[in-house]
């Protein structure tokens, strides 16, 4: 289900919309129900979330400026307001909002909004069979990206670098790579280069010093901490470890 946050400055709207429309039916899970954009901006910026359907006037900041801050996070956003306002109009064109409803927002208008929004998330975030698995959602389709980036990039891989490939900002991938694999995307990293530096240790024709570079390290005594750090030895006892198994 595509993540739903929902804020409105009047509890009893925002409450409303969340608990009277059939969401989990439409394909939304509501997530957060806010009457402070500022919380819900607070909220968007940790979490996954597909959807915003905001307010406009609000107090502490309104939707218009809560719609510029999270421009960068794929977010969709729908507006709710009670304004026919020209240069709300141009905000919400210029910021590339899906719609723009009219309270008192009437039943129809918003489930023909959100079935429309609905099937072009299915569009943009769902993807063909890979691997033999079944439909990976768009996150999914991106964490795999970036691990296949790793794999090909890892001795010169960045966050920064990732991020461009999948056209994310550093610390959103950051955000959405520990949240949906697990591990942070450092850690990761770093379990490709140990994972590679064992293949190459296991052939006696390289130095220690040729597998730190090869795997990303310029300095070998970095390279040898790291690994006893992570696999309990360093690599001249993982590599003699190795030999006296083959006798």
């Amino acid at each position: 289900m595509y993540q739903l946050v929902i804020v409105d400055d009047e509890r009893s709207i925002a409450e409303g919309i969340a608990s009277l429309f059939p969401w989990k039916d439409m394909g939304y899970q509501v997530v957060g129900v806010f009457t402070r954009a500022r919380e819900a901006l607070d909220y968007i910026k940790n979490h996954s979330i597909d959807v915003l359907l905001s307010d406009i006037e609000m107090p502490d900041v309104n939707g218009i400026a809560l719609c510029a801050e999270i421009k960068d996070l794929r977010v969709k956003v729908v507006f709710i307001s009670s304004y026919q306002n020209y240069e709300y109009f141009r905000s919400a064109i210029k910021y590339q909002v899906e719609d723009y409803l009219l309270k008192p927002v009437k039943f129809e208008e918003l489930r023909e909004c959100m079935t429309k929004l609905r099937n072009k998330l299915d569009e943009e975030y769902c993807v063909s069979e890979e691997l033999g698995e079944q439909n990976e959602t768009y996150y999914e389709k991106v964490i795999h990206e970036v691990k296949e980036y790793i794999e090909t990039h890892y001795k010169e891989v960045s966050l920064e670098e990732a991020a461009d490939k999948v056209n994310l900002s550093a610390g959103y991938l950051s955000k959405i790579f520990k949240e949906k694999s697990g591990v942070g995307f450092q850690d990761y990293l770093l379990g490709v280069r140990m994972k590679k530096a064992c293949e190459l240790l296991d052939d006696i024709h390289f130095k220690s010093y040729d597998v730190a570079y090869f795997v990303g390290y310029d300095n070998p005594k970095n390279f040898s901490r790291a690994f006893k750090k992570y696999y309990g030895r360093t690599p001249k006892e993982y590599r003699n470890s190795k030999c006296l198994d083959t006798e």
